[in-house]
């Protein structure tokens, strides 16, 4: 196994079976990813110990293909074990540094208006391959990740119980140590797992990708919704945030004369009536798909009066990366075209 896709409840049980005392595990854990070792002899173990980490486990990590950088963004392609390649984010913000994390090779969600999405899906990432991108991260630019969402290439939830054990590796005491809150993973919409993701013992933050406010608009956009429509979905995010008390976010692409128009601010506002979401709305970004266009700042502003006025919780996200081809919607990993 990949020692970077392991728990800390796994490595403990190794080193029980090994006759070992198990708090070696948060050594090992507090060595490769706060001391950043790269080698397994500076962790101090006896040769015996060490013979055996090497024989049971593989410390690879992804390598960098390509790094671009613009700014306050930066990019890395990175090429995994079996010669397929997967993007990643870095973001600098006032508040730390935060990272975007692919969990597929491609999606199989096919949103109208995401470059992501015109990439078939080959298969799930490991919780190693996701782990490895933040660390690739950290080691190429240098920086401590601080803020980690789960927004790249692929789709969350369709690979669940992966994306469960790379969240639990990020937030171990003596690893990465980072605060569930501190951690957003986003879905289109796939209700079971939403409810599934409600039940974890200490789940992160839930993103929901709406981008429309009627089932009509939302299965033109994102096919997802003729399985799991609007209702459904908000309902499911609705019970996540009273089992997790956690405030659930709305996300909300300004596709122009598509979705912003005032009408569309009336009906999301109705839809979520005094649950506990607030609405983050995104430009924009151009991609492949020619039928959208970015909506005007004039038709944004005017959209988010309209759910200020109606007792909405909004805010606009900041744009990063649209020169690298590195914002939201935009991951593709160019190299497969």
């Amino acid at each position: 196994m990949n020692i970077y896709g392991i728990t800390p409840s796994e490595l403990e049980e190794y080193f029980k079976k090994s006759g070992e005392n198990p708090a070696k595990a948060s050594l090992v854990f507090d060595g490769i990813y706060r001391k950043d070792i790269l080698e397994l002899s500076q962790l101090g173990f006896s040769d015996r110990v060490t013979s055996a980490l090497l024989r049971d486990f593989s410390f690879e990590l992804p390598t960098v293909a390509e790094r671009l950088s613009d700014g306050d963004t930066a990019k890395l392609l990175l090429k995994l074990s079996d010669g397929e390649f997967v993007e990643t984010v870095l973001m600098r913000q006032h508040f730390g540094a935060s990272i975007c994390v692919s969990t597929q090779i491609g999606c199989a969600m096919g949103c109208a208006f995401c470059q992501s999405g015109r990439l078939k899906r080959r298969r799930d990432l490991r919780p190693e391959e996701m782990v490895g991108q933040l660390v690739a991260v950290q080691r190429e630019f240098g920086v401590k990740i601080s803020n980690v969402s789960v927004m790249g290439i692929g789709e969350p939830f369709d690979n669940f119980e992966n994306v469960r054990r790379f969240c639990e590796i990020l937030t171990a005491p003596k690893g990465l140590e980072i605060g569930e809150k501190h951690i957003t993973v986003s879905t289109c919409g796939l209700v079971p797992e939403i409810r599934r993701f409600a039940e974890l013992n200490h789940p992160c933050n839930l993103a929901i990708s709406l981008h429309a406010p009627n089932d009509e608009l939302r299965s033109r956009l994102m096919p997802i919704n003729r399985r799991y429509p609007v209702g459904d979905v908000l309902d499911a995010a609705e019970y996540f945030s009273v089992k997790a008390n956690r405030r659930v976010t709305l996300e909300y692409i300004m596709l122009s004369e598509v979705n912003d128009e005032p009408y569309h601010a009336e009906q999301l506002a109705k839809l979520i009536g005094g649950r506990r979401f607030y609405v983050n709305i995104i430009p924009y970004n151009s991609t492949e798909a020619e039928d959208f266009r970015k909506s005007s700042r004039e038709r944004i502003m005017a959209f988010y009066d309209v759910l200020k006025k109606n007792g909405v919780k909004v805010t606009m996200r900041r744009e990063f990366g649209s020169g690298l081809k590195a914002a939201c919607g935009q991951l593709s990993a160019d190299y497969q075209k």
